[in-house]
């Protein structure tokens, strides 16, 4: 088992994070800053100047479309071993990965349409999704059912001639905010009758198709996350070409695994960022304050706090390389233990690394003065998204009862 990296990945590591040094950390004030003026003037939902003109930058850089292996297309895209690290550095500030073409849910999009997409998907919308010219959302989850069973989803896709006819309620779509999402991946049900993980498809449904409606943003303990966001949409009597299904009906389970491994990890790979900004900024506070007549570093309990969170980001971060290695070695399925086990693992870390860094920082540590409320709040939905933890713990428990059945 070698977790050691390419030359290549470890060249762009050092461009990236020099890349980070000069533009991501020194604007992250500009970008609040930015998002406030947009709100201040009436729309908070509009492209920021600032990613825009990061963009290019990264791209003349070689740092772009780094997340996709093995497609024609992104070339420049890594093994999951060699995407890790440096999805880590970008998971540290949390509007750097789309600054890089890195962000979700493109990056799961974008990796859907290379698997199961034909080439008139691929040329009509992952060609620009790869050029960073668009955005694009995945809608599964709902509010009227328990959606961490997707079995139950009740959105129908309804087979009528040469189209399909989609109505359903989604919410928690993220990315269908930006006036940039030009296609939603929706997972639906269009045989209510086939075996149970047979019923459900997947199909491409572009933004402004007549009876897709967004009834409005859905905020994360109060954070609107503009101008991405997470919608509550509806669709009704909406009628797509029979064509924009994907892979065939029924198949929108195996669609999901194949899209939601990398998914997966990913989000992990960010949060183990996300934590070692933390252990960052909580260490250089502790060392910066007196209290009691000492360092607060110097107090027993805070080095107990910085010794533990040491032991568990990299007790998550080596679990991820597992992954990553095994995704590499034996594909996704293969691995599925090792994806359920850090998908569990990674944000519950990164959450706890969070918890102490915010208190480290008293009552600067719950203001918009650091990046620490935030991130606490974003990395708390990871304990739901793709799957919440007691999901994964009960498939991690199913591979574990199989072993000695």
């Amino acid at each position: 088992m070698d977790f050691d990296y390419s030359d290549r990945c470890k060249e762009l590591q050092t461009r990236l994070l020099a890349f980070m040094d000069e533009h991501i950390y020194p604007n992250e004030k500009a970008y609040k800053e930015e998002v406030d003026r947009n709100g201040a003037a009436g729309n908070r939902w509009v492209p920021l100047d600032l990613i825009e003109r990061l963009k290019p930058l990264a791209r003349t850089q070689g740092l772009w479309n780094l997340f996709l292996p093995k497609s024609p297309r992104a070339p420049e895209g890594l093994s999951n071993l060699d995407y890790a690290p440096l999805c880590e550095i970008m998971g540290r500030v949390s509007w750097a990965p789309e600054v890089f073409n890195c962000s979700a849910p493109d990056t799961g999009n974008m990796e859907t349409l290379e698997r199961y997409g034909t080439e008139e998907h691929k040329a009509r919308w992952l060609e620009p999704l790869l050029r960073g010219e668009m955005r694009s959302a995945f809608a599964m989850t709902e509010p009227d059912v328990a959606s961490s069973d997707a079995t139950n989803i009740a959105t129908r896709i309804e087979r009528d001639g040469e189209e399909y006819v989609i109505n359903g309620h989604k919410w928690w779509i993220s990315g269908a905010g930006d006036p940039r999402c030009q296609i939603f991946i929706v997972m639906g049900k269009n045989d209510p009758n086939a075996a149970r993980h047979q019923q459900q498809s997947m199909i491409l449904v572009p933004a402004d198709t007549p009876g897709v409606t967004i009834k409005r943003p859905l905020p994360v303990f109060g954070y609107d996350d503009a101008p991405h966001g997470h919608c509550e949409i509806t669709f009704e009597n909406v009628r797509v070409p029979a064509s924009n299904m994907l892979l065939g009906e029924g198949r929108g389970f195996e669609i999901a695994q194949g899209r939601l491994g990398p998914g997966r990890i990913h989000h992990c790979m960010r949060s183990i960022g996300v934590a070692e900004r933390a252990l960052e900024l909580m260490v250089r506070r502790l060392d910066s304050r007196v209290a009691f007549g000492r360092k607060i570093s110097e107090q027993g309990v805070w080095r107990e706090r910085i010794a533990e969170s040491r032991i568990r980001i990299d007790t998550a971060r080596l679990l991820t390389l597992k992954a990553a290695w095994m995704m590499d070695k034996v594909g996704n399925k293969g691995a599925q233990a090792e994806i359920a086990m850090i998908k569990v693992l990674g944000p519950n870390v990164a959450q706890q690394v969070l918890d102490w860094a915010i208190q480290a920082h008293g009552a600067g540590g719950v203001s918009d003065d650091f990046p620490l409320a935030y991130q606490w709040a974003g990395n708390r939905t990871l304990r739901l998204a793709d799957g919440p933890d007691e999901v994964h713990r009960n498939a991690i428990a199913k591979l574990e009862l199989a072993r000695y059945a």
